[in-house]
């Protein structure tokens, strides 16, 4: 008997569970998909936390259920991560390529704007980014690349590349938040075989 279905939802740096993208995938499921189960954790500030987080939650349902990530700019280098441990088929969103660079420009203070939680992002963090990384995918077909060229907070380009081998829609335009995620949604459960 096939496994129900679960969506976990990973957002970005300096983000939460209210983040547009999540809402949009939780609302979709709750009309058209309420067979699917939509997790989508507030992840701790710093990487090493968030991903024992994230693959402590997978070890919890992967018995129970079948699991597909979506995983936006930061959350999508996560899900790189999470796929090479548990190999899970994954829709990346505006994906980071490589945080532990752009990231350096926000050492010191922050301020998560959704909740308003503040903590200080240090260079051992960096370090953490680095331990994550995944330099080559080990099964492009488990991914599928959404990503728009007007991207103001990373280059589009390593997107491209890093997931040369995988499903690739790449639009004209748009920005980090991705434009017009919503008309997404059903295409990205197909993919995730949910």
């Amino acid at each position: 008997m096939r496994k129900p279905s679960l969506l976990i939802y990973i957002h970005g740096f300096n983000s939460s569970p209210l983040s547009h993208k999540a809402m949009v995938m939780q609302q979709y499921c709750r009309e058209y998909r309420p067979d699917i189960r939509v997790i989508v954790p507030q992840l701790p500030c710093f990487p090493e936390d968030a991903a024992q987080m994230l693959s402590t939650l997978v070890r919890e349902h992967q018995q129970t259920y079948r699991i597909g990530l979506v995983g936006s700019s930061l959350g999508g280098f996560l899900s790189v991560w999470l796929n090479s441990v548990f190999h899970l088929r994954a829709v990346v969103v505006n994906p980071a390529v490589r945080p532990y660079e752009l990231l350096q420009d926000y050492l010191g203070e922050q301020v998560n704007p959704y909740t308003h939680e503040t903590y200080r992002l240090e260079s051992s963090h960096i370090d953490e980014l680095r331990a994550l990384d995944v330099e080559v995918l080990a099964d492009p077909s488990q991914f599928w690349l959404l990503q728009q060229m007007g991207d103001e907070v990373l280059d589009y380009r390593q997107a491209v590349e890093k997931f040369h081998h995988a499903r690739q829609t790449v639009e004209q335009d748009g920005d980090h938040s991705f434009i017009g995620f919503e008309r997404y949604a059903a295409a990205i459960l197909d993919f995730l075989e949910l």
